[in-house]
């Protein structure tokens, strides 16, 4: 059996603190940190995009037929309901007719198209992260309870993974990895509301 001895401090010296070294783990973290957060932001922003102008992906493709009618009469900015067929078609379960309820309500659309440009650019930017989490964690719960239980799992599905991935994204600062969090986190307005982090 071996012993390990440790110096002891002299009187009155203050110990040692552990210097933080930039491993190749941490920038392999902070790295992947950023793209994760810009993946999500992407997802956000790509479905405002999609149903904003109808590019043909979940909105503005003809289930029939396959046709695309890209900037056609299902975008937004033709006056085509974001929220109508989700609501009103997709989703199932015990919260399904309080869904349905307000499925083409023109109030769920803009609150549902806002929700989905600013939670976009907020993560794209690295920038009020905290409350782009917030937002973004509802939001997914809210669409994962819109379709109780899900297809594939008792319970579990893409958008609680989401909302976990974007709570941890938060917890750490990803905004300040491929993003402008750092500069954000100086303004003073946000030094003064820790909230808008």
């Amino acid at each position: 059996m071996s012993t390990i001895t440790h110096p002891r401090p002299t009187a009155g010296a203050t110990p040692a603190t552990p210097v933080a070294t930039d491993t190749t783990g941490n920038k392999v973290f902070r790295y992947a940190a950023g793209a994760t957060r810009l993946a999500l932001g992407w997802i956000f922003l790509w479905a405002f995009l999609d149903k904003l102008f109808a590019l043909g992906f979940s909105t503005g493709r003809d289930p029939k037929t396959g046709v695309v009618d890209t900037f056609g009469p299902q975008a937004w900015i033709h006056d085509g309901s974001p929220t109508l067929g989700f609501l009103k078609f997709g989703t199932k379960g015990p919260l399904a007719e309080f869904y349905q309820g307000f499925a083409g309500a023109s109030w769920a659309n803009w609150l549902f198209m806002l929700g989905l440009a600013a939670i976009g650019t907020a993560l794209m930017l690295g920038v009020a992260t905290r409350l782009a989490t917030g937002a973004g964690v509802l939001m997914l719960v809210m669409m994962w309870s819109a379709v109780l239980a899900p297809e594939n799992n008792p319970f579990m599905d893409d958008h609680i993974v989401y909302a976990l991935v974007l709570v941890m994204l938060a917890a750490v600062g990803a905004g300040r990895f491929l993003g402008l969090g750092g500069w954000w986190e100086r303004l003073t307005i946000v030094q003064q509301h820790p909230i808008l982090k």
